[in-house]
């Protein structure tokens, strides 16, 4: 397929190409936010565990705590997939603009979790700090990275909202037709 046609079919005919970009921005963002946030807990949890091995549960807990929003990404960017049918079996014909929704929707919630995820990482890191010196806080501790994880539960949900509301924009259609409706657009 030469360059033309394929932004002809993925972006100008049907916006698959885009939704696609906003599934792994989600992904990319979500992972990339978690793992940074897991290396700032982390390095403090090593620090921590290296003066006290016994307080290596408490503080594993703690540095495992921003990953979660990279699931929460791969979450996005599933709902996306399924829900413009890019996983499915039937062509779907999703609109240039819905899929630049799709696109800005996972941008925008990948965002929300990468920059979650830091966060998230150095108020683990503090928590791990604080566990260190006062072992019995260890269980009080885990709450305040979890207030940060609030906006990225938001942020999914909102997703999943925008998501779900986009999926009546949708237009599914068979395979056959919509190749017939790129040939005779001049896409192929």
């Amino acid at each position: 397929m030469d360059p033309n046609s394929f932004v002809q079919q993925y972006f100008l005919v049907t916006g698959a190409g885009w939704a696609v970009i906003g599934a792994m921005a989600a992904v990319m963002f979500g992972g990339i936010g978690s793992a940074r946030g897991i290396r700032i807990a982390a390095a403090e949890a090593a620090g921590a565990v290296s003066e006290k091995p016994e307080l290596f549960g408490k503080t594993l807990v703690l540095a495992a705590l921003p990953g979660t929003q990279g699931f929460y990404g791969f979450i996005i960017a599933i709902m996306i997939l399924l829900t413009s049918n890019i996983m499915g079996d039937a062509a779907v014909n999703v609109s240039p603009l819905v899929g630049l929704a799709f696109m800005f929707t996972g941008i925008l919630a990948g965002i929300v979790q990468w920059k979650s995820a830091v966060n998230q990482g150095e108020v683990s890191a503090a928590c791990i700090n604080l566990t260190t010196k006062r072992p019995e806080e260890g269980g009080r501790a885990i709450l305040l990275p979890v207030l940060v994880e609030t906006y990225a539960v938001v942020a999914l949900l909102a997703a999943i909202l925008v998501i779900t509301a986009l999926e009546g924009a949708l237009q599914i259609v068979p395979a056959a037709e919509l190749i017939q409706t790129v040939t005779t657009s001049g896409g192929m």
